[in-house]
């Protein structure tokens, strides 16, 4: 199984601290049913960890006339909204909310020339709250494709127990569908705001895989 560069740090502690504690237990208390109920709650935390920074194959489909979900998830939103930040216009709104249970990394719908992004320092309200793709931690990430002229939005939005937002592009960069362009540590959720032509091609609660699932097509 491959592990998430952003696990090191954390699976190389949470390995010190589950493994200390039943140590610690066996040391003063010895073999017990105490012994083994916490033996058997670090082994379960330390598997939760290891399958939240998991990355698994996924056969990722590169197709202009697609776009794809940036990440695994729920589909929690299909609206039209007014977009301020960038477009300044209305669009239709994919938003797709992701559990601690789910992968992390965040990818691209499209493929193209990375044409916006901005990092927002910003609250920690649940990412299912209405207000958390406006007041949360979050970056906005535009991406244009450069045979069609078509722009897309992706926003990554922290939640309550993620508080911390990674990225690893800049404006001007090349980008391919479905290659990782981010990650966030644990719940969180992603926007994604493309032009009203597009037809949707997910419903509200259908589960999505990133890099896989087309959620709008041109």
């Amino acid at each position: 199984m491959k592990l998430h560069k952003e696990g090191t740090q954390t699976l190389l502690l949470g390995a010190v601290v589950l493994a200390g504690i039943p140590l610690t237990i066996h040391h003063y208390l010895g073999e017990g049913i105490v012994f083994y109920i916490f033996s058997g709650l670090c082994a379960l935390t330390y598997f939760l960890l290891l399958n939240f920074f998991r990355i698994p194959d996924k056969n990722l489909i590169q197709d202009e006339g697609k776009i794809i979900a940036p990440c695994d998830g729920k589909v929690v939103v299909i609206e039209e909204v007014f977009e301020p930040e960038y477009f300044k216009e209305r669009r239709r709104q994919i938003s797709i909310f992701m559990s601690p249970l789910n992968v992390h990394n965040n990818v691209n719908g499209i493929s193209g020339i990375v044409s916006y992004f901005k990092y927002h320092p910003g609250k920690y309200l649940f990412a299912w709250h209405p207000k958390s793709s406006t007041e949360n931690e979050r970056t906005s990430y535009a991406i244009k494709n450069i045979n069609s002229g078509r722009e897309i939005l992706m926003r990554q939005i922290a939640g309550a127990l993620a508080r911390r937002i990674c990225w690893y592009v800049k404006p001007g960069d090349p980008v391919i569908q479905g290659h990782e362009f981010g990650f966030i540590k644990f719940g969180s959720r992603v926007d994604v705001f493309i032009p009203l032509e597009a037809k949707v091609e997910v419903q509200l609660d259908q589960l999505t895989v990133g890099g896989e699932t087309v959620i709008a097509s041109w």
